[in-house]
């Protein structure tokens, strides 16, 4: 299989994504990258929603607990028609619904607003919690950084989800190695991240996260996962940046912003990159 639909999409995550922090002068750009073709893979492919009834009450909840990436779900809602692409040009400008960390306030197909880490997380453990104690069929996402993991309300979620066997929640974590100002290894070291998922009772499945097939398996194993009483959690390999050379691996572009030479030279890029 070629995976199509979700490639075009991780593309068009990219490319938007690129242009909305230019224009908003705002950062993240290398978290957005990092994580594009695991959010477009869930768009595209995985989840069950309708962007002509976003609170249609059997669609699928996908929480951003790494909320400062909120530009690339934005640019995968209004991709896949949420809301117009135009909106995506107003993003952090005055006036915009659109802020830097996601929001939900005004913006359909954003499930919650997030920012502060390790909060999203536990917000997707009570949406899971609360669907399993009312019968609902739905399953609830929630994607969160490797930083986010030196928080303890990371751990304090993964004990309680194994505690009531949710196995309508998947977890996935963007593991691009990069946090803030160093690595993560430089901060707090988490390998072997699996094992320590597993040791708390989750079903652990680690791909490279820029391989569709391996995610889309991946999401094919959780979703067989589902109802055997426990949480599911990808740890997703990924490379902060990806998709330019020079921000790839680079700790710069947690903050910076790409104008001028720096934009053109990372559009040129993707755009060599397109499906």
């Amino acid at each position: 299989m070629s995976f199509e639909k979700s490639r075009s999409l991780a593309y068009q995550v990219r490319r938007q994504a690129l242009d909305m922090t230019s224009l908003g002068g705002t950062a993240h750009i290398g978290s957005i990258f990092s994580m594009a073709d695991i959010v477009a893979v869930l768009y595209a492919d995985v989840l069950r929603h309708d962007p002509k009834n976003p609170a249609w009450p059997e669609r699928d909840r996908l929480i951003l607990s790494k909320g400062h990436a909120g530009a690339g779900i934005y640019a995968a809602l209004a991709e896949c028609g949420y809301f117009p692409l135009s909106e995506l040009k107003t993003h952090c400008q005055n006036g915009s619904h659109l802020s830097g960390h996601v929001s939900h306030k005004g913006v359909p197909g954003v499930e919650a607003s997030t920012g502060s880490l390790g909060q999203g997380l536990p917000m997707a453990l009570g949406m899971a919690m609360a669907a399993k104690m009312n019968g609902e069929t739905h399953r609830v996402y929630c994607i969160i950084g490797d930083g986010e993991c030196d928080e303890g309300a990371v751990w304090e979620s993964a004990l309680i989800a194994n505690q009531y066997k949710l196995d309508n929640f998947i977890v996935t974590i963007d593991f691009n190695k990069i946090q803030s100002l160093t690595s993560v290894e430089k901060t707090i070291k988490l390998e072997p991240l699996d094992t320590k998922w597993a040791s708390f009772g989750w079903h652990v499945i680690r791909i490279d996260g820029h391989d569709h097939a391996a995610l889309h398996a991946a999401y094919d194993e959780a979703q067989a996962a589902l109802g055997q009483g426990k949480p599911i959690v990808i740890v997703a390999d990924t490379v902060k940046g990806k998709g330019v050379s020079f921000m790839e691996n680079n700790v710069l572009w947690h903050y910076r912003t790409a104008r001028g030479e720096e934009y053109d030279a990372a559009l040129r890029e993707l755009e060599a990159q397109k499906p």
